[in-house]
């Protein structure tokens, strides 16, 4: 085993525990940290199938935007685990049963990657075709061809889901906006409409305020005194 399967077996390992982390950690804060830590994994696997701009765009998009975003907004909400895990084993059932499911259509459709081709015998010239034209595609960007394909072919999937991000972000601010008791803000409206007259009242007062002069009954007593 060269190096690079023992780190593709090491990032796949981590990225084993982190996604089973992420479904299975009590605190919600937790969870999207390891969904941090198993992106990076993935970002690593990426970079060693040659795959440099996904792994780049991972790190870039997911975990410095989405995942902050997502990590902020479980902050704030104040969510209430407890009540979560209330039906938990009432509904495991049926997860299990999706999940089980899904997992035997991932890997009926992933197994038949993993089988070793069988190269056909071809003849010198057939070779010497294909090696030149391995050495034309190594000179090809991947980062340009695969911009050229979204902003092309898929540029209106691409702004539905730049639209939908953009939803999501407006919606995640709403929720946060929400008008609680403890908090202490000013609204701008109000600072704006203000007036002078409303915050400063000028009141005209004598130079000199004579001294009270005491009540009959309090100067009765003195005298007595």
């Amino acid at each position: 085993m060269d190096i690079k399967t023992g780190f593709f077996y090491l990032f796949s390992a981590v990225l084993l525990f982190a996604a089973f982390r992420v479904i299975t950690a009590r605190n919600p804060v937790y969870a999207a940290l390891y969904l941090v830590l198993a992106f990076f994994q993935a970002a690593a696997v990426w970079i060693l199938l040659k795959a440099e701009f996904l792994a780049i765009s991972l790190v870039l998009v997911y975990v410095g935007a989405v995942m902050v975003l997502f990590l902020f907004v479980v902050m704030m909400l104040d969510i209430d685990t407890a009540a979560l895990r209330a039906g938990f084993w009432k509904h495991f059932p049926l997860a299990a049963l999706v999940g089980v499911v899904i997992a035997l259509e991932m890997a009926a459709v992933l197994m038949g990657g993993f089988r070793p081709a069988i190269e056909p015998k071809v003849g010198p010239a057939v070779a010497q075709v294909a090696q030149t034209t391995g050495q034309a595609v190594a000179q090809v960007s991947n980062t340009k061809e695969l911009g050229k394909l979204l902003y092309s072919e898929y540029l209106y999937p691409l702004e539905i889901a730049a639209v939908l991000l953009l939803v999501a972000i407006v919606a995640a601010i709403a929720l946060t906006l929400r008008q609680r008791k403890d908090s202490k803000h000013m609204d701008p409206g109000l600072q704006v409409k203000v007036r002078k007259a409303d915050r400063l009242r000028i009141v005209q007062m004598p130079p000199v305020v004579a001294a009270p002069q005491p009540e009959p009954a309090a100067a009765a007593e003195g005298a007595k005194a």
